[in-house]
């Protein structure tokens, strides 16, 4: 893999715990709106800029993008985001409960990403892209990182051990409880060195940021009559983790009704093709079983997979789309169905209970898709189905601006 250490934007040390800002696709712009109360240096001014815009202003307006890039100025023009002095990798650190894991944060190019060194699992939407593309070009810069992940390199690993026993450039407990810990590398040319020993790495996390960095890059090149390939613009930020200490969760299912059938009937179906168990666990405890939630029990179900069919079809959330949720519960494509809700596994089983106990209908507890899986997937040039994987904790925007 090609990685370079870059020049940015990092906030004073003081300011960073205020800086750094949850992803903008994980909150809405109320929520945004609330998060930045009392905090005039998030980052969220930039990525949700509609937020300091009156109300019912349209995201994807002209004036949401000039805010954008007026509250960008002024975080720099007020000392909060400071350019390095020289270019510089970093080591970043999260920590939620007992689970801990460490990215080296770095510039991948975007000809690996086209090239599909960069491996992808998902399919972008182009409201989205066209979104990000726009700010990002407006901007100038990358202000959200793309969460990448890749096979464990021994000399990667190695030069972990030894800079984590150095002072780091931040280290703060967000208010959600998550710590995050920082260390600068100057230059960084062993890291650089390590990571060309990796072959390929695949997106966790970021796929329209970094669809989105490569149309900018393509933008620019347009624009530029003496592009060279060099330019700042031809790579975009990125953090790469380590798949050994990467943390999936489920994405879990509630189907709002039982299209029709009584629940005897729905049960007695269900049972035919899955066999059922009462009394199960909340959660399933191992790939090829699911939790169901339905009139105040949980059932336990057995979804084994053919194990000669390609990696998308094995999946748990294929096998009970393909079985249960389209021919019996009526919901064809669960991207688009107003059927069913999909419940990130950060919020635990105890959410479905509390929406079908409310609403009704039937929930489903899922076991996490494994990175192995995600893998197979990437490598065999197919696309997850939707709502398959809810990566915690999530990455901090803020800490590292690459610009251009």
């Amino acid at each position: 893999m090609r990685i370079r250490a870059f020049q940015g934007l990092v906030p004073v040390p003081a300011l960073a715990p205020e800086v750094a800002c949850v992803p903008y696709d994980v909150v809405d712009a109320a929520e945004s709106a609330a998060l930045v109360v009392g905090r005039p240096h998030s980052l969220l001014h930039v990525d949700r800029a509609e937020i300091d815009l009156p109300a019912g202003t349209n995201p994807y307006s002209d004036a949401v993008y000039a805010k954008a890039r007026d509250n960008f100025l002024k975080l720099q023009h007020e000392g909060a985001l400071v350019r390095e002095s020289e270019p510089c990798l970093y080591l970043y650190q999260q920590q939620m409960g007992a689970h801990r894991q460490r990215g080296l944060v770095a510039v991948c190019h975007v000809e690996d990403y086209d090239a599909n060194l960069i491996k992808k699992h998902e399919k972008t939407r182009k409201d989205k892209e066209d979104d990000r593309t726009r700010l990002i070009d407006t901007l100038g810069a990358d202000t959200g990182p793309v969460f990448l992940t890749y096979r464990d390199e021994a000399a990667v690993n190695a030069l972990v051990a030894q800079l984590i026993l150095t002072a780091p450039q931040h280290d703060f407990t967000a208010p959600d409880g998550i710590r995050h810990t920082a260390w600068r590398i100057p230059g960084g040319a062993a890291w650089v060195n390590a990571f060309g020993q990796v072959p390929v790495t695949y997106i966790a996390d970021g796929h329209h940021r970094a669809a989105s960095a490569a149309r900018v890059a393509r933008l620019r090149r347009e624009r530029n009559p003496a592009h060279r390939g060099d330019e700042d613009y031809n790579w975009f930020l990125c953090v790469l983790f380590p798949a050994s200490e990467l943390k999936i969760l489920p994405y879990n299912r509630h189907v709002f009704n039982l299209n029709g059938h009584t629940p005897a009937a729905f049960l007695e179906q269900v049972k035919a093709t899955f066999g059922l168990t009462a009394n199960a666990a909340p959660s399933p405890g191992a790939v090829g079983e699911i939790s169901m939630y339905l009139d105040g029990k949980w059932h336990g179900l057995r979804c084994p997979a053919d194990a000669q069919a390609d990696p998308v079809t094995r999946l748990d959330v294929s096998v009970l789309q393909d079985k249960l949720l389209a021919p019996l519960l009526g919901v064809d494509d669960p991207r688009t169905s107003k059927r069913i809700d999909f419940v990130g596994g950060i919020r635990g089983p105890s959410e479905l209970v509390k929406r079908v106990d409310a609403h009704g209908g039937v929930a489903f507890s899922m076991y996490p898709t494994t990175l192995a899986q995600l893998m197979d997937i990437a490598d065999a040039g197919q696309i997850m189905p939707p709502k398959s994987t809810w990566f915690e904790p999530k990455l901090r925007s803020g800490l590292f601006v690459h610009t251009f």
